[in-house]
């Protein structure tokens, strides 16, 4: 097509990550017969982040191995693929999309599949410091890790803790700086934080927890020392910025649409008539949470994708009530967590935390609301079920 006049098409996907991808695909799967445009800001065919954190950085697999279609399957779709174009703005009433290529596209439907971007921190900056969320970040983050350097990562989330292992399995000397108590403090207990720290402590990382970056002491345009602010300094031949991400709203700035903290939806994710939003850019109201919230899970963006495709198509939208799932792969072992990973209480249930195997149950309230393991994948989900069912914590500890 050209780029040169308003073009009416069926559904609009803005966004061609896994929820935009598998938005796609479910409506063809449903029979939808209709027009699809898919805009992806990236000049990358479709693919998934997971693997660029693992395999990908470490060297073990290509980047074809993230690839979400073999370029076959692609074309089965049989798509309006907009590769490296990106969204400029949204005008609600019309489902309206202008791209930065000049053209506006229309549809029936507009799907908001934007995802998220890194976050920074400006006083950290060189030509040695590197971020970890599209293909071509991993590339290079990859090309530039050598066996021996002093790697520093920023951020004791999941994606630091990912890039930790990948570095010491390249032969890097690692350091994770974190403002918080304990990796991924924001996520799970506390407890369960200190043991996967102690894990990586056994495979060589470093930590400096508790402790806020003050700056940097940088040479010729790269960063040689991560100063903390306890006055120490972390010395770094690589940085990685690992924070956490934020919502790629700003391209609709004006749209009328709430877009604090990603895009409002309602339950059934619906953000205006004709307008969905999916993903990790989605924020809606959903068990447990007392508000709405973003889930920045692969499962989530998969299943709300699912969701969305069978509303448009069959014109009935129903309410997302998910069962989030997120997994990570660090060293040899593999954490799963099913449903809310922090609740009330977490009370381990099989081994202890200082056993390579163990299993968690989250309280919230009076009802069980998540499962937590660590190389126990199948006692993890044999509890989907008592998840599903909003099971009583009592009943749910009594019979363990």
């Amino acid at each position: 097509m050209t780029a040169s006049s308003h073009e009416q098409v069926g559904t609009v996907v803005v966004g061609a990550g896994v929820a935009g991808t598998r938005l796609c695909e479910t409506l063809r799967e449903h029979g939808y017969d209709a027009p699809i445009t898919l805009v992806g800001a990236e000049a990358h065919p479709p693919y998934s982040r997971p693997p660029l954190s693992k395999e990908v950085l470490r060297g073990d697999a290509g980047p074809e191995v993230a690839l979400l279609r073999d370029p076959d399957s692609l074309d089965a779709l049989d798509l309006d693929l907009r590769s490296g174009v990106s969204a400029l703005s949204l005008a609600v009433p019309d489902r309206t999309v202008r791209l930065d290529d000049g053209s506006d596209v229309t549809g029936e439907h507009v799907v908001i599949a934007t995802g998220t971007a890194v976050r920074r921190i400006p006083s950290i900056d060189g030509g040695n410091v590197h971020f970890l969320r599209t293909i071509d970040d991993c590339l290079g983050l990859r090309d530039a890790l050598e066996p021996g350097m002093s790697v520093t990562i920023v951020g004791a989330g999941f994606i630091g803790l990912e890039v930790a292992a990948s570095a010491r399995h390249r032969g890097c000397a690692v350091t994770v700086i974190d403002v918080l108590p304990e990796p991924l403090a924001r996520v799970v207990d506390r407890s369960v934080g200190a043991a996967l720290r102690r894990m990586h402590e056994q495979h060589g990382v470093a930590f400096r927890l508790g402790v806020a970056v003050d700056g940097v002491t940088a040479e010729h345009g790269l960063v040689s020392a991560v100063r903390l602010g306890d006055g120490t300094k972390v010395p770094a031949d690589l940085v990685v910025v690992a924070i956490g991400v934020h919502p790629e709203t700003g391209w609709l700035a004006g749209s009328g649409l709430d877009i604090s903290d990603g895009v409002l939806c309602d339950e059934t994710l619906a953000a205006a008539p004709g307008i969905w939003a999916i993903g990790d850019i989605a924020r809606w109201p959903h068990w447990p949470d007392p508000e709405p919230t973003r889930v920045e899970h692969w499962t989530n963006a998969f299943e709300q994708a699912a969701v969305v495709a069978t509303a448009i198509t069959s014109g009935e939208a129903t309410p997302y009530a998910p069962l989030p799932y997120v997994w990570s792969d660090q060293y040899d072992a593999k954490l799963q967590i099913l449903g809310s990973a922090a609740g009330d209480e977490t009370r381990v249930i099989v081994g202890s935390l200082d056993e390579p195997k163990w299993v968690a149950l989250v309280r919230h309230g009076d009802h069980l609301a998540g499962v937590l393991g660590m190389r126990s994948a199948g006692p993890v989900m044999r509890r989907r079920s008592l998840l599903q069912q909003r099971a009583r914590w009592a009943d749910v500890i009594t019979a363990t």
